[in-house]
């Protein structure tokens, strides 16, 4: 091992620090970041993460929820330059289909099967995410307190998934991009498009109202012929295409912290120009989830 670690280095010109060899992919490339297995209650994912030059425990900690096609690695290069830049931590668990399969499985947080019967919380891919940022903290040495998190695409849908049944979740900021469709903050409207049927009840709908969580939507994310977009009569209910049903979910949510007599935290945001793309989303999104920095690069 340390002859193999040895010869990485001289080709790579740093080394790769190492989980231990039961629980780690192999390396990534040189300048990809680092990444490790981590395994809780039956289920493994593989954690891929950044840390920029200079970084210290007080850097921001952003995870980044990968699409459908459950990209971590590309997903992982989109913010590679970002984290550089402005100065944060990057994390991208990665959900696979083997252990994590079909919309139920991500999604809609691995919180049903697909029969649609509840499976146990400590089995949902929701609560792999607090794991998660332990992990990389303790890897890193990184103490902050709160993360930041981002979804694109299904991503997104798993993010604004994630603020009802998750309500103890330490976060910062959240951002939710180019969803598809929305699960309605809605405890009238049946699963999975509403929240009747879940364990989310009204105290954790105004908590969810209330985080500080961008919808952010590219104004050029209007094709409805899109192959991905799913058309069924609640999905279509929301809108042609993702920049309508972005518009129509936050619209519901301005009516539901009324009916909640609530503080609505959130805000909708655009990215003039942009379609279906995390790149093209991504630096949107870094000005809502680190706004202290905006506009500011760091120079180690």
């Amino acid at each position: 091992m340390k002859t193999r670690c040895s010869l990485l280095t001289l080709l790579a010109g740093f080394a790769v620090a190492a989980a231990p060899a039961a629980e780690s992919p192999p390396p990534p490339p040189a300048g990809a970041g680092e990444n490790f297995v981590l395994a809780r209650a039956a289920h493994r994912v593989t954690v891929r993460y950044f840390s920029p030059p200079g970084a210290t425990p007080q850097t921001p900690v952003v995870l980044v929820m990968h699409g459908v096609k459950r990209n971590g690695e590309d997903y992982l290069n989109d913010w590679i330059p970002l984290a550089r830049a402005r100065h944060f931590l990057v994390v991208v668990p990665e959900f696979s289909l083997a252990e994590f399969p079909g919309n139920e499985g991500y999604i809609y947080g691995n919180t049903v099967d697909a029969a649609g019967h509840a499976i146990p919380r400590e089995q949902w891919a929701f609560s792999m995410i607090e794991p998660v940022f332990d992990a990389v903290c303790e890897r890193t040495g990184n103490r902050s307190e709160r993360y930041s998190l981002y979804g694109h695409s299904a991503g997104a849908q798993f993010v604004q998934r994630f603020v009802y049944f998750v309500p103890d979740a330490r976060l910062a900021r959240v951002v939710s991009a180019n969803a598809g469709w929305y699960m309605l903050p809605d405890l009238a409207t049946p699963f999975p498009y509403g929240l009747k049927g879940t364990p989310v009840g009204a105290d954790d709908l105004r908590h969810a109202l209330a985080l500080p969580l961008v919808v952010l939507l590219g104004t050029a994310d209007t094709d409805p012929t899109d192959k991905l977009l799913r058309h069924t009569p609640e999905a279509d209910a929301q809108g042609p295409f993702r920049f309508a049903r972005g518009q129509f979910f936050f619209a519901h949510a301005e009516d539901a912290a009324r009916a909640l007599h609530t503080t609505l935290g959130w805000r909708l945001a655009t990215a003039p120009g942009v379609g279906h793309s995390d790149k093209g989303m991504a630096p949107f999104a870094v000005d809502s989830l680190l706004p202290d920095a905006a506009h500011q690069t760091h120079h180690p």
